[in-house]
């Protein structure tokens, strides 16, 4: 039988065009973070199966590749029949929670603050569509040990200043979306849902964007909630809106439900990034922003482009998950850009990686001699100390469409080696 050609459901062959733009971008990433201080680690693939089902990932706990035990511990759990027993580690779904063990295992050897950087592949059994991927990148910075809002003006001016570097505040004009954990619960308790049907109340407004205020009303009428309760909620919502005054108002509203350092915390936030004029960032609050990951405590971020649907990143604060390690609560807070939907962007807009066009090939007859053959890579050799990318290949019998191929790839200068 033939072997298959295609890669695995949801993963996926990465051509050369592609891949010099995700180096470019990743390039990008590590020069920039590296500015703000953030140091790069990383952490293995594979993760303990109880720290995945620790009930810390939200719905991405449903979607772990798991990884079965070994020789006879496997066969053991086959004989007990407990078919939970059969797997003892899993690939990690996010790099969140891997470097919350990491910190955890290695505290004492890092700076206080510790400002993290993580790049690599994480692993989702999720149905494939256009820029998600089973198998995919993620690119995150976090903050461990500073309770202050600094960690996130920080966190949102190096997004920002990334984003701008690779095109995207020109181009696709993003902004960055903030909202805070208690807020929504302010809110809730405001309108009047019961304090312990928190997330539940949250998934449902959290397909908004999806089914509209209409749809969300309907579910939540489905689910039993009182119909005087869900318009007070919705009333609530449009009358806020999206800046730091804004903020401070709806603290006023929730001042019976909601300590007013939450909403003046937020409202700082906003205030300090938007008073940086060295970067362009554009930032708004959006109460109806909830984020679906169990871990988060506190504010809340997310970025969005125009003209793409859903997010190309976010993030968090997330002050007990190093606990569940250690039995300490550290403060903690991290971003992730969606780098495979930022690649898909500009992909689709066939951009390409400054630097990867004016590169030169020679092309070699097939006749050429030992002595022309030494010219051409001495010269060859000279041009690339110079900084140039010069490509040494035989030349193809159909010249015209070997030129045409190395042309799309970005070679603008061909010179041609013959025998005299």
């Amino acid at each position: 039988m033939a072997l298959k050609k295609k890669p695995v459901t949801g993963m996926k062959d990465i051509l050369p065009g592609e891949m010099e733009l995700r180096q470019y971008v990743l390039s990008e990433i590590r020069k920039t973070y590296r500015e703000f201080g953030f140091t790069e680690i990383e952490t293995p693939v594979v993760e303990h199966i109880e720290n995945l089902l620790s009930k810390q990932g939200g719905d991405n706990e449903k979607l772990i590749f798991k990884v079965m035990k070994r020789g006879d511990k496997l066969d053991s759990a086959f004989q007990s029949g407990d078919l939970d027993a059969l797997a003892d580690s899993g690939l990690r779904y996010d790099l969140t929670l891997p470097l919350s063990r990491f910190y955890s295992e290695n505290q004492a050897q890092l700076p206080n603050p510790f400002k993290a950087l993580q790049i690599g592949p994480v692993f989702r059994a999720d149905r494939p569509q256009k820029g998600r991927f089973r198998e995919f990148v993620q690119c995150d910075i976090d903050i461990f040990g500073d309770g202050s809002n600094v960690s996130e003006i920080e966190l949102i001016l190096a997004i920002s200043t990334l984003l701008n570097r690779i095109g995207f505040g020109e181009k696709y004009h993003f902004r960055i979306v903030i909202n805070d954990r208690e807020i929504l619960r302010g809110m809730q308790a405001y309108a009047g849902f019961p304090e312990a049907d928190f997330e539940k109340v949250c998934i449902s407004l959290d397909k908004a964007d999806k089914i509209g205020n209409e749809g969300v009303k309907e579910e939540l009428l489905s689910l039993g909630y009182d119909e005087a309760v869900i318009d007070r909620y919705q009333n609530l919502l449009n009358t806020i809106g999206t800046t730091a005054a804004d903020i401070r108002r709806l603290g006023e509203t929730l001042k019976d439900v909601l300590p007013e350092k939450v909403t003046e915390n937020l409202a700082s936030i906003v205030d300090a990034v938007a008073g940086v004029k060295s970067v362009s960032v554009n930032i708004d609050f959006d109460p109806t922003l909830v984020r679906g990951m169990g871990y988060y405590t506190g504010p809340i971020f997310e970025i969005r482009a125009d003209g793409f649907s859903g997010s190309i990143g976010g993030g968090g604060r997330y002050d007990k998950m190093v606990g569940r390690f250690t039995g300490q609560d550290t403060p903690a807070v991290g971003f992730s850009i969606g780098f495979e939907r930022i690649i898909t962007i500009m992909m689709d807009a066939e951009e390409k990686a400054p630097g990867s066009n004016g590169k030169i090939a020679f092309l070699l007859d097939k006749n050429l001699d030992r002595e022309k053959t030494a010219v051409a890579l001495n010269e060859a050799m000279e041009l690339r100390q110079k900084g140039n990318v010069v490509l040494v290949s035989r030349m193809n019998k159909n010249k015209k469409f070997q030129k045409e191929q190395l042309s799309a790839d970005g070679y603008t200068e061909f010179k041609e080696f013959y025998q005299d």
